[in-house]
């Protein structure tokens, strides 16, 4: 594990060389090299310096390289601008190394000491790189959420240190019946994920971030939520059977609720942003249940999300960059100007609201059998959960590509190589992934 970290550290001087399309080079080579360490045990491998990967690390791990890849050739403008592109690619080597740490910590203070060491990369990316004078406002409604729940499961880190002797995941074996400990450990991950009710900082930071920072708000940032609660989950499965029902309820009912909100959107990537709340709803959901299909689900939920939402954005960025808006009233009619693009929105779309054969519908199907296993009632809302998913994806779909075209280019413009390849490199792992799902079994 260490060799990839060695690398990422050695990364850094290469950022100041003016050597932009070199790093993301590198990136996409470590990603590939990564994958070669895919293990088929049930046991952690790789163990050295603290560090180690079973598949739910693994899995989450690679897709922080392939999204920071990707980020990468999405800021092609900032490249161009000249806009501190050297220090650019510093933050992300500095995030990409904080997100790795993070992920591979057989240490549960180590791991959170990374995760809020990784909240700093990126409100440089939204303060440094964003679009409007909100961004600063939105930069501390990130700030501030998270800091504020993560005090108080560093408190909990601390008693349980001083209680059991011992913060390595592999030793925590004890039962903690405390609901003070449950809330204290888990908020600051509820926050992370976001769960409906403290979710309000995800819009705001997503709207004023530039396409890097919402690609990795929505392809990464999100999923430290599930993976922690994935990890600490078995230290509270007495407390959380008594009060999963409570976190459940709010998941599905928020979900429904956030879907009817995402309808009533006119910015895209406000829209995009409030669907990552509906999906990670469904995926909190599925960890509370405390089975196995809620847990393998909401891992393929987390992998599927990862990809599609941040190809969203990166689709929502393209017609920003050519339009100057993300209007939806102003952003008809894309059919007229881009017709090879529209493709791709409807692609992404589609496995958006979960269509076949994307890793998305795998996650939901086993999501929806893990929440009806739960409760029978839960099928009032899955069923609303489900069937709004397809409007606002449709309506994202419809509403942007057909119409009168209202703003002032009327050239028909395909786009880049770069951008096709971009969208290309979301799509195909989304798709291809989910003839492996009897893999995401594994470490369970």
């Amino acid at each position: 594990m260490m060799k990839f970290l060695l690398s990422l550290v050695f990364l850094i001087p290469l950022c100041f060389l003016n050597c932009f399309w070199l790093v993301q080079f590198v990136f996409f080579i470590l990603s590939f090299l990564f994958m070669l360490n895919f293990s088929f045990n049930y046991c952690y491998v790789g163990v050295s310096s603290g560090l180690g990967c079973d598949l739910l690390s693994f899995t989450l791990i690679l897709l922080s390289f392939w999204i920071c890849s990707l980020m990468i050739m999405a800021s092609e403008k900032i490249f161009k601008l000249g806009s501190f592109s050297n220090l650019f690619l510093f933050v992300m080597v500095v995030l990409m190394i904080s997100l790795y740490i993070t992920f591979s910590s057989l240490n549960l203070f180590i791991f959170y000491l990374f995760f809020e060491i990784s909240l700093i990369p990126t409100l440089m990316l939204i303060i440094g790189w964003g679009y409007q004078p909100e961004r600063i406002e939105a930069g501390v409604y990130l700030l501030f959420y998270t800091l504020f729940m993560s005090l108080p499961m560093m408190i909990s880190i601390f008693f349980y240190y001083e209680k059991f002797s011992t913060l390595e995941f592999l030793l925590m074996n004890v039962n903690l019946d405390n609901i003070f400990m449950f809330l204290c450990m888990n908020m600051v991950f509820l926050v992370k994920m976001p769960m409906f009710f403290i979710h309000l900082w995800l819009p705001k930071a997503h709207v004023e971030a530039p396409v890097s920072g919402s690609m990795i708000l929505a392809g990464i940032m999100l999923k430290l939520g599930g993976y922690g609660m994935l990890r600490v989950m078995k230290l509270f499965v007495e407390v959380g059977t008594k009060i999963g029902f409570v976190f459940i309820s709010i998941s599905l009912v928020g979900g429904f609720i956030v879907s009817l909100i995402c309808i009533r959107q006119s910015d895209v990537k406000s829209l995009i942003a409030y669907s990552s709340v509906a999906h990670m709803g469904l995926a909190l959901g599925g960890i509370m249940t405390f089975n196995i299909w809620g847990f393998w689900g909401s891992l393929a939920m987390m992998l599927a999300h990862g990809l599609c939402s941040s190809g969203l954005f990166c689709l929502a960025n393209i017609t920003y960059e050519r339009l100057g808006s993300r209007s939806l009233y102003l952003n008809k009619g894309l059919l007229n100007i881009m017709p090879s693009l529209s493709l791709w929105w409807f692609l992404l779309c589609s496995s958006n609201m979960a269509a076949p054969p994307s890793l998305n519908l795998l996650g939901e199907v086993v999501l929806i059998n893990s929440l009806v296993s739960y409760s029978w009632i839960s099928m009032i809302f899955l069923s609303l959960m489900s069937f709004f998913s397809a409007v606002y994806s449709l309506f994202l779909y419809s509403f942007s590509q057909h119409g009168s075209f209202y703003s002032g280019v009327y050239s028909v413009y395909q786009g880049l190589f770069r951008e096709y390849l971009l969208l290309f490199l979301h799509w195909v792992p989304l798709n291809i992934l989910v003839l492996k799902g009897e893999y995401l079994t594994l470490w369970i």
